[in-house]
């Protein structure tokens, strides 16, 4: 359970590499496909800046190829080239088309989309002068892409590929007729054509590349999330199979004390002793809470959630919860106020109560004189809030809540409370925050999304 101090710590992120693997180990040695579901993702938004990418292509290109006729006069194959660029609108509309309805977008869908960019390029360049054309430079923007999008071998292809195409415009391709007015020095015509072939190469890689970065970014921080919640997982099912195998080891000599104490109250020599008597009842009471327990133990490691439960309804369950608490803990004092409003039909959930007593218990070893938990509305969520007079938590503590073994008591196994507490909650649909109050003693706040709690269509009502 997470213990709360005074002390100060501060803590440092720390941010993964650009480059995740595509599998790790569990700590049971057991493979988890992460980079699977991220890639998918990544792959969809990288695909979309390409059709984002080939729009801008169609415009440049047509207000080119219409400032090269019409206002420089040199004769163009217009026809074919707007044959190009049609070809290219309709491949756009066909990209549209597949990522909508298209789950997964992967490496060679992506190789495909670059060497139809490249083939339309190469086209359009054989159309208007070929190798000569200054504008071949455009080439080195779809193998930047490429580097960055794909894996080593696709892109290799599609450098061979460029080059091939290069090569044969050199030898290959349709010569513009230049007029002869204006335009004496070709090749300071050339060098005007290629700076702005440089600078659309140097706009579209800074705009685009920094975009699929940030994808790449969004990439590896789910790849992060995916593998914490991996270990965690991890964590939990070893915790669930030590706590099931301890309460079957506890329930049989749990058995044997509960009948040996029912033999002594039989016993005359026992029974006309008042003293004794008493003291026997209450050993009674305490065999039969902890066979409670372990019966509690063995039905949340070995029942999924809904099964064992019952309806009920808020104000039911946190009235039941509160009095249960408070026998079973009648050395703390707790306050309840129930101000969530119109009561709503709920389903029981074992794992929320077992969640809710844990936040009251660490509570509990603080402010054992005032514990006080509130029930309010906010909206479509129940929000449970548990507020102590404590010495609150420390700065390090604040900063890894929800973490295991976050604690400062130094015996083994501790720091799990909140731990459990978030899984619990983040299970449900929720969301645990923890803070200290301004005066004195911390607050630790469940929200709890109702929809995951109501039953049928009374919260619509």
């Amino acid at each position: 359970m997470l213990e709360r101090t005074s002390d100060p710590h501060d803590e440092k992120a720390a941010t993964g590499s650009a480059v995740m693997p595509h599998a790790v180990s569990g700590a049971a040695g057991m493979p988890f496909d992460l980079a699977a579901p991220a890639d998918v993702a990544t792959n969809r938004k990288n695909m979309a800046l390409l059709v984002q990418l080939r729009w801008i292509a169609v415009i440049g290109q047509i207000a080119t190829i219409g400032f090269v006729q019409f206002w420089m006069g040199v004769a163009l194959p217009l026809m074919p080239m707007a044959a190009v660029i049609s070809g290219l609108v309709a491949l756009n509309l066909v990209s549209l088309l597949w990522l909508r309805y298209r789950a997964d977008i992967n490496n060679r869908e992506l190789l495909i989309a670059l060497t139809l960019d490249v083939a339309a390029l190469t086209v359009l360049l054989y159309l208007s002068g070929g190798a000569t054309n200054p504008f071949t430079s455009l080439y080195l923007l779809q193998v930047t892409l490429g580097a960055v999008l794909l894996d080593a071998p696709s892109t290799w292809s599609l450098v061979a590929l460029v080059c091939m195409n290069f090569a044969w415009l050199t030898s290959y391709y349709r010569p513009l007729e230049l007029p002869q007015q204006g335009f004496a020095d070709a090749f300071n015509l050339h060098i005007v054509g290629t700076f702005i072939g440089l600078v659309l190469d140097a706009v579209l890689l800074v705009v685009f590349m920094t975009r699929i970065n940030r994808n790449l970014r969004d990439r590896d921080l789910r790849l992060a999330a995916l593998r914490q919640d991996a270990a965690e997982q991890d964590h939990i099912v070893r915790m669930g199979l030590l706590a099931s195998g301890a309460a079957h080891e506890l329930g049989t000599p749990l058995s044997s004390l509960s009948v040996i104490l029912g033999d002594w109250r039989r016993m005359p020599a026992l029974a006309s002793d008042p003293e004794l008597a008493q003291d026997l009842g209450e050993m009674e009471i305490s065999v039969q809470r902890c066979k409670t327990i372990v019966t509690g133990i063995l039905l949340s490691a070995g029942e999924a959630r809904g099964e064992g439960s019952s309806p009920t309804t808020v104000a039911a369950f946190l009235s039941a919860l509160v009095e249960e608490w408070r026998t079973s803990r009648p050395s703390a004092t707790l306050y309840f106020r129930n101000a969530f409003g119109a009561d709503l039909p709920i389903i029981s959930d074992i794992a929320l109560k077992q969640a809710i007593f844990n936040v009251l218990d660490n509570a509990a070893e603080v402010s054992r004189d005032w514990i006080e938990l509130t029930a309010e509305r906010d909206r479509d969520r129940l929000v449970l809030s548990v507020i102590d007079r404590g010495p609150g938590f420390s700065r390090e503590m604040l900063a890894h809540v929800g973490k295991p073994y976050q604690s400062t008591k130094g015996s083994p196994g501790s720091g799990l409370g909140l731990f459990l507490v978030g899984n619990v909650v983040r299970k449900l649909g929720g969301v645990v925050t923890a803070r200290n109050r301004p005066d004195i003693g911390a607050a630790v706040r469940l929200e709890l999304p109702l929809s995951t709690l109501a039953i049928g269509d009374h919260l619509d009502g």
